[in-house]
């Protein structure tokens, strides 16, 4: 987990990247295209998900809070004073950070399960808060993003691949902060405090200061796909903003891909979004929780026979290839 990059390691993920740039030109179906950005945007919301919940393993289902308010700061500022979304989504960001302030401060002093439901209970508070605003953030009917056709400056394009690099831009931002926060005392510090807490501070680590701080770390990061995923639907209301269901993807498709690594969210977004998508399409509403019984399926798979995900699959199958190879030469 911790281990350093090495030279096959980094040209694979040139290869990669070069793959998903050279993508959008290759594949011109707007249905996949929309499916790509998907992927892309919980992927980077898992990934941010995974520095609370993976590496220091406090197992948030409240992100949805940061995601609405960045999604809301960006939305207020572009509607009622004429600010771009490049601009809002730094602000929200801000704001989603200084919001985690106070919110970590009152779960933190909660573990476990109890945690959890606290994460919980204040992303759906927040969502009844933005309910109530009617004059300033349009209650519950929302409003729709004005449509200014080809503004790249107002975060507006006329076709789905400009969207697909942008969200692909903020996924790789994600990881190299995760890659840089995982290669330095404070991912050692993380995973400490995520072993046991208490162990942790009897060695001097400063749990409460070290989880309040990665905590703004990820809420910066998650509002910044509220931003996204405003300007990418044009609409914006309570509902969607503060979904319960984002929350729980972030988690899921951390937990699916392997908590606490830095390719696991991305993995498991993979495998989810793309058996959601294709059953969408195959299916439709003819078969009503279909999706979320494949998700449970692959859930309950995951946790039965592999724990640490697909990426402790991935490493466990590597390891095995390493110890043949010496014994084939």
């Amino acid at each position: 987990m911790m281990a350093d990059i090495n030279p096959r390691h980094a040209i694979v993920i040139a290869i990669g990247v070069a793959v998903l740039i050279v993508l959008p030109m290759v594949v011109k179906s707007s249905f996949a295209i929309d499916i790509f950005v998907r992927i892309l945007l919980f992927a980077f919301i898992g990934t941010a998900w995974n520095l609370m919940g993976g590496y220091a393993k406090q197992l948030s289902l409240g992100h949805a809070a940061y995601f609405g308010l960045g999604a809301y700061t960006s939305t207020i500022l572009e509607i009622n004073y004429d600010v771009s979304p490049w601009i809002g989504m730094v602000v929200g960001g801000v704001v989603a950070a200084l919001a985690s302030l106070p919110i970590g401060w009152l779960c933190f002093r909660l573990r476990g399960p109890y945690f959890t439901i606290a994460t919980i209970a204040t992303a759906q508070a927040l969502m009844l808060i933005f309910l109530k605003f009617r004059d300033f953030a349009w209650g519950a009917e929302g409003t729709t993003i004005p449509n200014l056709g080809a503004a790249p400056l107002m975060m507006q394009f006329e076709n789905k691949s400009s969207y697909y690099y942008v969200v692909l831009g903020l996924l790789l931002l994600s990881l190299l902060v995760t890659w840089l926060i995982e290669r330095s005392w404070i991912g050692n510090y993380l995973v400490a405090i995520g072993e046991d807490e208490d162990a942790a501070e009897a060695i001097g680590v400063n749990a409460p200061k070290m989880k309040r701080d990665i905590y703004m770390i990820s809420a910066f990061l998650t509002a910044l796909a509220g931003t996204f995923y405003t300007q990418y639907i044009y609409f914006i209301d309570p509902a969607t903003a503060f979904s319960f269901n984002i929350s729980i993807e972030a988690a899921l498709v951390s937990i699916v891909g392997g908590i606490g690594t830095l390719w696991g969210p991305l993995i498991g977004t993979v495998l989810l979004e793309t058996t959601s998508a294709l059953l969408q399409s195959w299916l439709g509403s003819s078969i009503g929780g279909v999706q979320l019984t494949v998700y449970s399926l692959i859930l309950m798979a995951v946790i039965l026979w592999r724990p640490t995900g697909l990426m402790g699959m991935i490493n466990e199958m590597r390891q095995r290839f390493a110890a043949r190879k010496p014994a084939q030469a």
